[in-house]
């Protein structure tokens, strides 16, 4: 495999792609709710061949197979833990059509002109060099196939960004301005997918509730689990129980429900 996003291949092999893994249908509760606008954004048809970037534990892949039931489609990962559980879920819903490999997609030997479309649930905030994996993208698909994507927006007036905001002075503290808010800024993307080579690129927010635990104790211990909290803000039951008093106001109908806010990207080849 040849890896030139070092920093995040160590991270996604080592304890963020573990707990990743190991919680996948938690971290699925918190995303499902956007796969329905990421789907219609990427209008996949029956016999579509369909690329998955950093697809993890592979939810969005699966759902994307079945969407093209004569086609097929792949996903890609740096994650040798999460692509693990991916093949094994995989296996155990029957997903004939869908199939993993391990690469990092800005240097990935994707085949020329070979995908319809191309996806991905928050999967493409992490390039080295946004510009040289997008173009490595725009050459794997066809002329005129789809890019559609899923990038973290500022979590600032959303419920996240509330929980945030009592657990540390600003959000950033905790998401960085990199790393999952590598994408944040509409007009940066349109000028990486421009400088990628793609046309007709546009960006919208996205509203979707998320699900992060039970109860307020049990989403606490699951953020604070999270890399960029445990990196940022460190490991103490000092930070458990902030989390579960900022959690708290959220917990409705046998569950911690937080409002939150995504950009929707799309484009063409």
């Amino acid at each position: 495999m040849d890896v030139v996003n070092t920093a995040q291949a160590e991270a996604w092999n080592g304890y963020e792609g573990e707990h990743w893994a190991d919680h996948h249908d938690r971290y699925d509760a918190v995303n499902n709710g956007f796969d329905a606008a990421l789907l219609e954004a990427a209008a996949i048809g029956p016999r579509d061949h369909v690329l998955d970037l950093g697809c993890g534990n592979g939810y969005v892949t699966r759902l994307a197979a079945r969407r093209a039931p004569l086609g097929r489609a792949l996903g890609v990962d740096l994650s040798a833990p999460m692509l693990a559980r991916a093949r094994a879920l995989t296996d155990q819903e029957g997903v004939p059509n869908a199939a993993f490999e391990q690469g990092d997609a800005q240097v990935h030997p994707f085949p020329d002109a070979a995908f319809d479309a191309a996806v991905s649930r928050f999967g493409i905030m992490f390039f080295a060099d946004p510009v040289a994996a997008f173009g490595n993208v725009r050459r794997a698909l066809r002329e005129g196939g789809r890019l559609a994507f899923l990038a973290m927006a500022s979590p600032a007036g959303t419920d996240l960004g509330t929980v945030f905001a009592a657990i540390a002075p600003q959000a950033e503290t905790v998401t960085g301005h990199g790393g999952p808010l590598s994408m944040s800024d509409p007009d940066r993307v349109r000028a990486i997918l421009g400088a990628a080579g793609f046309r007709d690129v546009a960006c919208r927010t996205v509203h979707a509730e998320q699900v992060w635990g039970r109860d307020a104790a049990d989403a606490a211990e699951f953020l604070a689990g999270w890399g960029p909290v445990r990196h940022n803000l460190g490991d103490g039951p000092g930070l458990r129980a902030a989390i579960t008093d900022a959690m708290r106001p959220f917990e409705r109908d046998g569950a911690v429900r937080l409002r939150s806010t995504a950009w929707l990207v799309h484009a063409r080849r």
